[in-house]
């Protein structure tokens, strides 16, 4: 057989055995697609129901998260008032006593280390349940970063400041409100914010205490499995955290001295 004669004939049987071998192929592949389209359309079906699910759960329970996420609120906000007054003060007190400065702040950093359930648990022989010990447990957990900060922030003011305050005549309560405190309020807001993000995720556990709050629906969806339950008492909390946070940020661009805004 002469070399065209082999050419065409080898062309004549790969035009036959092509489609042969390529059709089931080409099967398998338009199969495949099919296969990873379905599954992509009944995972995007699975997310739109859950979503359904998870805001028809919400809008049932309409009422009784408003009444947690009012609860939850009066926690964080009776602990935050507490944990200001007190932990601002003592700062500042830390300050002008620079002995007690070690102790104190090694104690609220032993506080700040107990477990949170540990804690609430702990606050029950000592208070019962209810409002009273989740408040006092919360303050304990907010009061370091505060008074932390509050201590750090006027004790690295600028000698030189304070000095000129004096030759202008000022006694030291006014060098205080008028110097050291307007000086310190960013380092001061930061550890507000701080301490208000960590009230508001810790309030979810008071619910074991029996001081109700988000963690109750939250409580109720970890015992009867439903992570529907979960979620929808996880949002309002983390709303809530971000929404305090952004008023704390609003609230730091009001206080800051002008001199200070422009220096940063």
């Amino acid at each position: 057989m002469t070399g065209s004669k082999r050419t065409k004939a080898f062309l004549s049987l790969s035009l036959v055995l092509v489609p042969i071998i390529m059709g089931p192929l080409s099967d398998m592949k338009i199969g495949q697609s099919r296969e990873s389209q379905t599954k992509i359309t009944h995972s995007e079906a699975e997310k739109r129901n859950a979503i359904e699910v998870l805001l028809r759960v919400m809008y049932e329970r309409r009422k009784s998260l408003q009444r947690q996420l009012v609860e939850h609120i009066q926690l964080t906000l009776f602990a935050m008032a507490l944990a200001i007054i007190v932990g601002a003060s003592t700062g500042i007190l830390l300050t002008r006593l620079p002995r007690l400065t070690g102790p104190v702040l090694g104690i609220a950093s032993v506080i700040q280390t107990i477990p949170s359930l540990a804690l609430l648990a702990l606050m029950i022989p000592l208070l019962g349940i209810g409002l009273v010990p989740a408040v006092a447990a919360l303050f304990l957990y907010a009061l370091l970063p505060i008074m932390r900060n509050t201590y750090t922030a006027i004790d690295e003011v600028d000698p030189a400041v304070i000095e000129v305050g004096r030759g202008m005549g000022m006694r030291e309560r006014q060098v205080l409100l008028k110097l050291e405190i307007p000086l310190c309020v960013p380092m001061l807001m930061a550890g507000i914010r701080t301490s208000t993000v960590i009230c508001v995720g810790i309030a979810t556990l008071c619910t074991f205490i029996g001081a109700g709050g988000l963690g109750s629906t939250i409580m109720e969806g970890m015992q009867t499995r439903g992570s529907v339950l979960i979620v929808a008492g996880v949002i309002p909390a983390i709303l809530l955290a971000l929404a305090l946070d952004g008023l704390m940020a609003l609230m730091q661009k009001v206080l800051t001295p002008k001199g200070l805004k422009l220096a940063q």
